[in-house]
């Protein structure tokens, strides 16, 4: 059993990353089959995390928490932009105050460009590659139009490519079948509105998590509907969903066109899409580049010893 540590730097990753009662935690260990133990640093508020288990199953923890973070970070606000707000409101530009109090809003121009088309319009596309926020910041855009009554549900949708949409054979509910697929939508709900109530939520049926293999045939109305990685859709997926759209409704698709799982790479409905709808009135379409990506404050430190390390070893 091989055993891995990570360093979680501050409070807000650990919030994060523990969520309540650090329900955040064992959620992991069930999703990836490892332990994860955590020791605190009170004098430095930070945690270091010990995931064990298998080799594969250890890395893919890590990946996932790095991913998370990444995430995470690409959306937040920094302490001196997120100064306490007067009389209770939030800050000009802020987008979402998060269960733990972290204030959400668009930090890139491609990123406010994005949050403006998905709060003002019904159909919008967003491409581009991990770490720019757009999963994070349309379930955002998600739960402030629930709160403020403009949509009476959240439905979260996402191809299940490695099972190929048959999930039958596999133990379990509907949910605990597609968990590790739409792990994702689940991180970022559990960052924003905090486990406790991201589960009463789902019970009170307010947010639906479903594969998009089972959208087939339903009217979907008053939701806000979010489809995720969808550069491995089909075409004909992407019309069956995009044809669900019910009255007062508004729909997300995110995705990453160089990131394709299909056989048929040629055939994403994500990549046809935007040649079939181009003449579509009422269709927006983001395009997210590599200078979206707010990646984690180390990294710009690891670049610096790359960068020295290079020089002394031409």
């Amino acid at each position: 059993m091989e055993g891995k540590k990570f360093r979680l730097k501050n409070r807000e990753e650990i919030l994060v990353m523990l969520g309540a009662q650090d329900e955040g935690l064992r959620e992991l260990e069930r999703l990836h089959r490892v332990q994860i133990y955590v020791r605190h640093h009170p004098e430095s508020e930070s945690a270091d995390l010990t995931v064990k288990g298998q080799p594969a199953a250890v890395d893919k923890t890590l990946r996932h928490i790095k991913a998370a973070l990444e995430d995470f970070y690409a959306v937040r606000l920094t302490p001196e932009e997120a100064r306490p707000p007067e009389q209770g409101a939030l800050p000009e530009g802020v987008l979402y105050k998060t269960h733990y109090g972290e204030l959400i809003s668009p930090r890139t121009e491609n990123q406010k460009k994005y949050v403006s088309a998905v709060l003002s319009g019904d159909l919008v596309f967003a491409v581009g590659p991990a770490g720019t926020g757009k999963t994070f910041l349309a379930a955002a855009c998600a739960l402030r139009a629930l709160r403020a009554g403009e949509v009476k549900r959240i439905i979260l949708t996402r191809p299940i490519v490695e099972a190929g949409e048959k999930l039958g054979y596999l133990p379990g509910d509907i949910s605990e079948k597609v968990d590790p697929y739409l792990r994702p939508l689940y991180d970022a709900m559990h960052a924003l509105a905090g486990p406790d109530k991201f589960r009463a939520l789902r019970a009170d049926e307010a947010v639906e998590i479903v594969p998009l293999a089972y959208m087939r045939g339903r009217t979907l109305e008053n939701a806000f509907i979010i489809l995720d990685e969808a550069q491995n859709t089909l075409p004909e997926q992407m019309k069956m969903f995009l044809t669900r759209m019910g009255r007062y409704s508004r729909m997300v698709v995110t995705g990453d066109v160089t990131q394709i799982d299909l056989k048929e790479k040629d055939r994403s409905g994500l990549v046809l899409i935007r040649d079939i709808l181009k003449k579509v009135e009422g269709v927006k379409m983001v395009n997210f580049t590599g200078k979206d990506v707010a990646r984690h404050p180390l990294v710009k430190d690891i670049l610096a010893a790359y960068d020295s390390w290079e020089k002394k070893h031409p």
